[in-house]
């Protein structure tokens, strides 16, 4: 009995990690499900759309990209911190609350560092896009509108801390304006507004706003990129507009509940590299102006840990706040 008492809990856990580790050998056996923190129709949405497709051909198993909006992502992200850390529950999700909200709220449900990182799918350049309504057509006019009726300016957000907020932050600086801040919950809503002219302006990423502009509902004054944009080259960044170093982009990683076991994140990491490796994702994500990027789940957290630097650094330099927090 003593034998079986010194050894035999020793095969038990034997046992159970080479059971643990047949299952992430076999990962994924069943539907995963990825959670964005943003409504559907923006970038957020539509770029792990069209990685998951792929991966559910390749691992056989449906993935179902469901949209728990709210509180600048945080909802989504406190759901997916939550979930079990078997690899069958991930977050995909620009910078909010992966690397700017915890420099924003006093308090969070989750925390950002403890995620595990996997891959960033793709980044894209903010634009800085305006009513028709207006009747401006260049950056600096907008700038005399806004500085002629002060206080009455609105701009359009994705919500509370998005890349949206601060980029628009980060112009008030720049251009000595003052805006009222009205945030959605997501993209498609704020362009929604923006094109019924409900809303002045809005600092959205290229991908959902091009569109857009092209279909004439609304004008983009400005890309937010060191080069112009080969889709509409016409159109200054907003260096060339008179803001020296003005670069804004976002960016869309994915990640794993925490102590989701490496095995498993590295799985996925490698089978979204190969995804943005094809060709036919390579071209839609292009079309959309976003860059594929991918990367192995230690590039992916380096990455982070530089943005969390940056954006820290944009927060307190334009003392931004989250009104009710």
């Amino acid at each position: 009995m003593k034998n079986f008492e010194k050894y035999g809990w020793v095969a038990l856990a034997a046992l159970a990690f080479a059971a643990q580790a047949q299952a992430q050998t076999d990962f994924p056996n069943r539907a995963v499900t990825i959670i964005v923190p943003f409504a559907a129709g923006g970038s957020a949405d539509v770029l792990p759309r069209i990685a998951s497709e792929y991966l559910s051909q390749k691992w056989k198993q449906q993935i179902v990209v469901e949209n728990r909006t709210g509180a600048g992502g945080n909802i989504g992200a406190t759901a997916v911190f939550r979930a079990a850390p078997d690899g069958y529950t991930l977050l995909s999700s620009p910078p909010p609350p992966l690397v700017v909200n915890e420099n924003l709220y006093s308090k969070l449900q989750f925390e950002p560092q403890k995620f595990e990182p996997i891959s960033i799918l793709a980044s894209t350049p903010n634009v800085m896009a305006v009513s028709n309504k207006l009747g401006v057509k260049t950056v600096a006019e907008f700038v005399a509108h806004a500085k002629a009726n002060e206080g009455k300016v609105s701009v359009a957000s994705q919500g509370n801390g998005s890349t949206s907020h601060l980029t628009f932050e980060m112009f008030q600086a720049a251009a000595g304006v003052k805006f009222n801040h009205v945030p959605y919950r997501g993209t498609a809503p704020a362009l929604t507004d923006l094109g019924a002219g409900h809303v002045d302006v809005f600092f959205d990423n290229i991908a959902s706003s091009l569109p857009q502009h092209q279909g004439g509902n609304i004008r983009i004054l400005a890309v937010a990129s060191r080069q112009r944009s080969t889709k509409i080259s016409d159109v200054p960044t907003m260096i060339e507009a008179g803001y020296p170093g003005f670069v804004a982009t976002a960016w869309f990683g994915v990640v794993a509940p925490p102590g989701t076991p490496k095995a498993i994140t590295q799985k996925i990491s490698a089978d979204i590299a190969e995804a943005l490796q094809q060709s036919s994702i390579r071209e839609r994500y292009l079309a959309q102006e976003a860059t594929p990027i991918g990367g192995t789940p230690e590039e992916t957290a380096q990455f982070m840990a530089g943005e969390r630097k940056l954006w820290s650094e944009v927060i307190k330099r334009a003392n931004v706040k989250i009104e009710g927090n």
